[in-house]
Formats: structure tokens, sequence, C-alpha cells
């Protein structure tokens, strides 16, 4: 079975890749658990082009949409240390919560 510890809305950063992409952080906008790969907003950029479909009201040429990238190639971005760090989980009364592994500052 395949688990993240990242999580739909949080800031990551690229760590491998396309070097226009390398470095840039950006939202986590989907997971894809089955291919391991992730979605992250205006990051791996690609040209979709799209036919016209008179019937749906859809318009045809050429659209940008974010691409999946590996989950392996992307670090979850603490603001308190700035720079990608690894994730921890600490069970707490039963309840779970995950800390930056530098600075020990819980995140959620």
């Amino acid at each position: 079975m395949n688990s993240t510890k990242l999580k739909i809305g949080d800031q990551v950063i690229v760590k491998r890749g396309k070097k226009t992409d390398k470095g840039k952080t950006g939202k986590v906008s989907s997971i894809l658990l089955h291919k391991n790969r992730i979605i992250v907003e205006q990051i791996h950029i690609l040209k979709e082009y799209v036919r016209a479909n008179p019937q749906k009201n859809i318009q045809g040429g050429i659209v940008d949409r974010e691409g999946a990238i590996p989950i392996s190639s992307v670090m979850f971005y603490c603001k308190d240390c700035e720079q990608g760090v690894r994730i921890n989980i600490s069970i707490k009364d039963k309840k779970k919560t995950r800390i930056c592994n530098k600075c020990k500052v819980a995140l959620d």
C-alpha cells in the first residue's frame, strides 16, 4: 500500500526535475497515490491540444495544464526553516501531528 505524509494544500519545494522547475515552490493540488505522483500548482506546465466540440461549448486550441511529477522529487517546505525538510509523525493523546524534522515545530 502506498502512502505519503503530504496533504493537499501543503507547500512543497521541487528538488529534482526540469531546470525551469527545480527550486520552485507551490501548493499541492492533488495526489495520485496509485502512480506515486503529485500535481503541484504552476509546476511542470504542459501544453494540451484540445479539439473543439460545439455540442459541449468547448472551444478548441492549446491549453496549459499542470502535469504530474514523482512524489520523491518534492519535499515539504517549512516556513520556519525556509527550506525543504522531512516530516515526522508524533502521537500524543491518540492524535497524530506532523512535525518538521529540523526545527521540531508542529506543522498541523
